[in-house]
């Protein structure tokens, strides 16, 4: 780790716990999202900016940087993880990446202010792991682009003020036709659901996003027909935040165990002098550290630029799935305080299923893993 990286995380770990851990609780509860000043805060603070340009407000570093600080705020508190999750590992660095000179300076300022934010829109009621069965149609007229359709659990759905809409934007089947296209929250015809009420991921929202003949400028596209495979490589980039969630789930339900069981006796004794709770909690460390190393090589292989998707899908299915068990195994250690709200273990279980849902399952990274090694892709219809 390097004094940057040292730097950045003990400076985050303290905004968390001074600010955030605060009101973790009560967004919970409340299942209300991070307040606006506070995402503003994030801004002024330049979390949210960490990985993109200095030219637009940025710090132009690694992605590493903002791990640290997504972990960090992802222990205490998600939905303020969230935004740092969404600004340097989600649709912006599409934007970064692929976007023209004109619609970065357009948009990414006021993402790494904390004054708008960008959510991506991909699945859809019928189209989830399989994305290019998406029908969202987004028809040119004239100088603009006409939208039509539903997507379905989008992050920040409703909240957000700028969409990365992945629509058809041509008529050429399969993937040939689906580019990508920036829809703002106040275009006409654009309306969202109900708010999902999920098990885990409260505080942050989730709602179906509606285009009735919806205009975006031609201008707004920002991959054309033909680019979905550009998408998903940037998409990558996503994952490793996903990744990163997982992991500070997984390191919160650990530390917390690792006190408890030094403090919380039974029979006379701490429970850590029971050799089944020593096993329990090596296991516990055993699965974190291999997660975290696995992260680490991946977010390595990007640096500032994308990283290597084969890595990536190695580190995300390991941490998804490390993470359900390890809190798991915290709320067992916990016995039936682990099931009370009081110590925080059993949202941590919660969260831990969502951020496995989000951006990939392990099923369809693991499908990515082989497709990777073998250097083949694998039809799923057949």
């Amino acid at each position: 780790m390097t004094d940057d990286i040292r730097e950045i995380r003990r400076l985050a770990a303290q905004v968390a716990a001074d600010i955030y851990a605060p009101m973790a609780d009560e967004l919970d509860a409340e299942r209300r999202p991070l307040p606006v000043e506070e995402r503003k805060r994030l801004g002024e603070l330049g979390f949210l900016g960490i990985a993109l340009p200095e030219e637009f407000g940025g710090s132009g570093a690694p992605i590493s940087h903002a791990l640290a600080v997504i972990e960090e705020l992802g222990k205490v508190c998600r939905p303020a993880a969230f935004q740092v999750f969404e600004s340097n590992t989600g649709p912006a660095q599409v934007i970064n990446h692929l976007g023209t000179e004109q619609q970065r300076r357009r948009w990414l300022p006021d993402i790494v202010a904390g004054e708008k934010t960008m959510a991506v829109a991909i699945s859809e009621p019928d189209a989830g792991s399989a994305a290019t069965d998406m029908r969202t149609a987004a028809k040119p007229v004239d100088d603009t682009y006409v939208l039509n359709g539903t997507k379905r659990w989008i992050s920040n759905g409703g909240e957000a003020d700028l969409y990365l809409t992945y629509a058809r934007l041509s008529d050429a089947p399969g993937s040939k036709g689906i580019g990508g296209i920036v829809v703002e929250k106040t275009a006409p015809g654009l309306s969202f659901g109900a708010q999902e009420k999920l098990m885990g991921f409260r505080g942050i929202p989730s709602a179906d996003v509606i285009f009735d003949d919806v205009v975006a400028p031609a201008d707004n596209v920002v991959v054309p027909a033909g680019g979905f495979g550009k998408l998903f490589g940037v998409f990558s980039i996503e994952r490793l935040g996903n990744t990163t969630m997982s992991l500070a789930v997984a390191q919160a339900a650990l530390d917390r165990t690792r006190a408890y069981v030094q403090e919380r006796e039974q029979f006379g004794k701490p429970l850590v002098e029971f050799q089944s709770v020593q096993t329990n909690l090596a296991d516990m460390v055993l699965q974190v550290e291999a997660a975290r190393a696995l992260l680490e090589k991946a977010a390595d292989s990007a640096g500032t630029g994308l990283p290597d998707p084969f890595k990536v899908s190695l580190a995300k299915c390991t941490a998804n799935e490390m993470a359900k068990r390890v809190t798991d195994l915290g709320m067992q250690l916990h016995g039936g305080n682990g099931y009370t709200e009081e110590y925080g273990l059993e949202r941590l279980h919660r969260d831990a299923h969502g951020w496995a849902i989000a951006g990939g399952t392990p099923a369809m990274q693991r499908t990515r893993i082989v497709s990777e090694l073998l250097g083949r892709r694998f039809d799923q219809r057949g």
